[in-house]
């Protein structure tokens, strides 16, 4: 009973429009109301301790660096040396897009800041130079998805709070999934292209333009590098990390590429304080939904409806995972993340998965989640900025998801692809 009225409660309210951070109180509240303990100070209470997080502080800072990094000029560097190294090769603005977006993914860790970049910067030419457009920008939604995987990641920090899991962990074991994500795009584009009569590419780059390339991106591409190695040391937490990020990224586009003026950091500011505040209010209002499914012993009555699959965890990981993709057509990446994880937490530890694998797993699928139609947030921001359809977006994106989907369940039935280099990583 508690289970249909916590999920009836926050279905009901999001197909009324209710935003969902409200129909996450509202949820909570339900719940509260049913188990006669409806107190507005602990709801109250419960919104400000889920905001009141150390490790959060590192979302404001990675959404900064994001905006950054658009507008400072190290995302045109990074496109620019993809560029001089495949762009000769026959489709090679795809391969471009496939190592541009792996390199922006390690600066700034959000997906649409990513997509946003990639389909302003890399369609306009892909169209000029003949290239199928829907594929185009399917292709570049796709690759965006690597954002939320290759550290630094802003959904792992909200994954590692929601979970209480190692947030460094999350960082290094997602390093060589994402490449896998990537390497499954590559593989994809070569297929469709290898026969494309269009795209005609232009002449090869020499060495000293390839060189000219590398000097002129080297600085962008120390961050990723900065990151890794600190969290790899422990020199820094990743919400110091963060930190790190976007003082290092305002340097270098101020001071060094000289691309960014005093006059627009004030709507740098302001844009990544507005995507900031949506981010916390969510996390806040999951925290009251969190606190009640706790209470209501929600876990508890799923572990043992789930309790057949509880001896085989691979078969426990293909049903949650084939759960969130469900889920992730409908809804977007971080109320997702805000409202399974605490529900299906309890189901990995009693079937002993490893927390970090998990983390990892949930949060490709979540990532994934944000190119599956129809509320594919990814889609309407390459739509929207490349200037094309809905319709067309979705048409090209279609053969990229489903390769990345291949591969993540490749991962669930081989957890070594994830683990083993993780391990590596961290020791």
């Amino acid at each position: 009973m508690t289970i249909a009225i916590f999920l009836g409660s926050l279905l009901g309210a999001m197909a009324l429009g209710v935003p969902i951070a409200f129909a996450l109180l509202a949820s909570g509240a339900a719940l509260m109301w049913h188990m006669n303990m409806f107190d507005a100070q602990i709801l109250a209470q419960n919104t400000l301790e889920g905001a009141n997080s150390f490790p959060l502080l590192a979302v404001p800072f990675f959404m900064l660096a994001g905006e950054i990094m658009n507008t400072g000029g190290l995302s045109r560097r990074i496109v620019k040396l993809a560029m001089t190294l495949v762009g000769h090769v026959r489709g090679g603005l795809g391969y471009v897009a496939i190592i541009a977006a792996a390199l922006m993914s390690a600066l700034s860790g959000s997906a649409v800041a990513d997509a946003a970049a990639l389909a302003a910067l890399l369609l306009p030419m892909m169209t000029r130079a003949g290239y199928d457009r829907p594929r185009s920008a399917g292709l570049l939604a796709s690759a965006a998805v690597m954002g939320p995987i290759i550290p630094p990641s802003i959904g792992f920090v909200v994954f590692g709070v929601a979970a209480n899991v190692s947030i460094s962990k999350l960082f290094i074991a997602g390093i060589f999934p994402g490449i896998l994500l990537g390497a499954s795009l590559w593989v994809t584009w070569w297929w469709m292209v290898r026969k494309d009569k269009g795209g005609e590419p232009p002449p090869r780059a020499t060495r000293a333009e390839v060189l000219v390339a590398l000097k002129d991106a080297t600085f962008a591409l120390g961050l990723p590098l900065i990151v890794i190695v600190g969290l790899k040391f422990g020199v820094f937490t990743p919400t110091e990390a963060a930190v790190v990020a976007a003082v290092y990224a305002l340097l270098v586009s101020m001071v060094i590429y000289r691309e960014l003026k005093w006059s627009e950091l004030h709507g740098l500011f302001l844009s990544a304080a507005r995507t900031t505040a949506v981010v916390m209010f969510l996390v806040a209002a999951a925290m009251v939904s969190a606190w009640m499914i706790t209470v209501a012993n929600l876990p508890a009555e799923l572990v043992a409806l789930l309790k057949p699959l509880l001896d085989s965890p691979t078969l426990l990981m293909v049903a949650i995972m084939v759960l969130t993709m469900v889920v992730g057509t409908a809804m977007d990446m971080t109320p997702t993340i805000l409202i399974l994880t605490p529900v299906l937490m309890p189901l990995v530890k009693a079937a002993g998965i490893d927390p970090v694998y998990f983390g990892v797993m949930f949060m490709i699928n979540n990532s994934i989640g944000l190119i599956t139609p129809p509320v594919g947030t990814i889609l309407s921001t390459v739509a929207g900025v490349g200037k094309i359809s809905m319709d067309e977006v979705t048409k090209g994106v279609w053969p990229f998801m489903v390769a990345q989907f291949a591969v993540m369940f490749l991962m669930v039935f081989f957890p070594q692809l994830v683990m083993v280099p993780a391990r590596w990583f961290y020791g």
